[in-house]
């Protein structure tokens, strides 16, 4: 067993108490009123943003959302969003996200399973798939089978799913103002006076905490690219003449890396990227292209970051923030928390004696830093030899002609998705392949998908049978 040192959270950072408008007005809207807080489109400052969450609290409350009640958002990336957010918060109601890219069938399903009372959607349709941001109207409708908060959780989200089905995962404002102060304490990390450029999903952990509500508590000024196209970031980071840190999954960073002669961003000053290992070669790929580190961070929708290497320098390793309590049992990292993140849910599995079970494979490393190795459960037995999934991927993604790659185990067998460059010659790859990993390693089944499947999160998917399905549905590749 192996552990890292604690530190201690001050206790003055903590809310006073959990009382509608303690720390949403203080901590979050407070500041200049003139002073522009969100771009999506339009620039809005702060007083403008405090009258609409005036207008959305009056509106919820009117539909009968007061305290301890309970209300289910199902709105794109907008004002509206953040407006409606911050009003339920301020009601004091317990508010669960859910991803509009959800069908109709699958928010059903989610409310279903989380009763809320009120559910909070917009009038108009979405914004087509490659844009940032919508224009909507929020409309607040009550369910007559919701039920009132039975915890004092502030946030439920659910999981991503990519390895399965989406956990229901809860955080008080504490869990939050507690994320916010690590945050703060990264001095490499958005600060007052500078600007963030988002890519992330604001119903996720990172979108949500790192981008949006972190901008608030820390008076950074939030852009949304119109466009969510390498042309469309690129010209969001043009735009602005604040010091600029770009924030989203590594998907977005191979977008960007892979722009054909970008313009000169003499404002930007990082991106910083997380949900899932980089590949090897992208953060030097990164770098070369606009001469700015590409940072990672490692976090859970449990408990928000957990440790990072924001200057690019620690790659692979990273240093775990202020008071993040970690250690290593089996080669599994755990998380020291005082709860469980799970309501409702007894699973000594995934947590048990105050500590989160991660089910991330990782070791530790001089003065305190962790490398997270992927998942604990991409370790297969192949003929009795341990063979590590992620190893693989890494194997075929340091390929040039592989772009991106998701290897699983099913069915007794290593299976390889892939997304390559045109022209790309398999038996090529394999051949390659064939001089970096032994045998036992290598996949048995090889399918070319382009591009590959990915969750609402941007991760890559990982579920065997939705790949399989996908992979039926195009040309056999090999």
């Amino acid at each position: 067993m192996t552990g890292f040192s604690p530190s201690v959270l001050p206790p003055a950072f903590l809310p006073h108490s959990d009382a509608p408008d303690c720390w949403v007005d203080r901590l979050l809207l407070a500041g200049p009123g003139g002073e522009e807080c969100l771009h999506l489109g339009v620039p809005l400052d702060r007083d403008a943003l405090r009258a609409l969450v005036d207008e959305q609290s009056v509106r919820l409350a009117a539909v009968g959302l007061g305290p301890g009640g309970t209300a289910a958002l199902r709105l794109p990336p907008s004002v509206a969003f953040v407006a409606v957010l911050l009003a339920c918060w301020r009601l004091g109601a317990q508010v669960a996200l859910l991803d509009h890219r959800l069908t109709d069938h699958e928010i059903d399903a989610a409310v279903a399973r989380l009763a809320p009372q009120v559910l909070v959607g917009s009038a108009h349709r979405s914004a087509a798939a490659l844009r940032g941001f919508s224009e909507v109207d929020p409309v607040a409708v009550p369910l007559a089978d919701g039920r009132p908060a039975r915890t004092g959780h502030a946030l439920i989200q659910l999981s991503s799913g990519s390895t399965g089905p989406a956990k229901v995962i809860a955080r008080t404002a504490s869990d939050l103002l507690r994320e916010l102060d690590c945050y703060r304490r990264l001095v490499e990390f958005p600060g007052e006076g500078e600007r963030v450029v988002l890519l992330a999903s604001v119903v996720h952990v990172l979108g949500l905490v790192g981008g949006l509500l972190n901008s608030l508590h820390a008076r950074v000024a939030l852009t949304v690219p119109e466009r969510m196209t390498a042309a469309g970031i690129l010209t969001e980071v043009a735009a602005g003449d604040r010091p600029t840190t770009l924030i989203g999954v590594p998907f977005h960073a191979e977008l960007l890396a892979g722009a054909v002669a970008p313009p000169p961003l003499p404002r930007l000053r990082r991106m910083i990227v997380a949900g899932e290992l980089v590949r090897p070669g992208l953060p030097a790929l990164f770098t070369e292209r606009y001469g700015v580190p590409l940072g990672t961070m490692y976090g859970m929708t449990e408990t928000g970051v957990i440790a990072t290497d924001l200057s690019g320098t620690l790659h692979p390793a990273k240093r775990p923030v202020h008071g993040m309590r970690l250690r290593l049992v089996k080669g599994e990292l755990q998380i020291g928390t005082a709860s469980s993140p799970y309501p409702g849910l007894d699973d000594p599995t995934r947590w048990s004696d105050g500590w989160l079970h991660t089910r991330d494979a990782a070791e530790p490393v001089d003065d305190g830093l962790v490398t997270v190795l992927g998942r604990l459960d991409s370790q297969v037995s192949i003929g009795g030899l341990k063979v590590d999934l992620t190893e693989v991927e890494q194997a075929l993604t340091a390929l040039s002609d592989v772009r991106e790659a998701v290897v699983v185990f099913d069915d007794g067998a290593i299976e390889a998705y892939l997304a390559t460059e045109p022209g790309a010659d398999l038996d090529a790859v394999q051949g390659l392949l064939a001089r970096r990993l032994a045998a036992y390693k290598r996949p048995r089944r090889f399918a070319r998908l382009d591009p590959l499947p990915r969750t609402s999160t941007g991760k890559l998917l990982r579920d065997p049978a939705a790949l399989r399905a996908s992979a039926a549905t195009a040309a056999p590749a090999g």
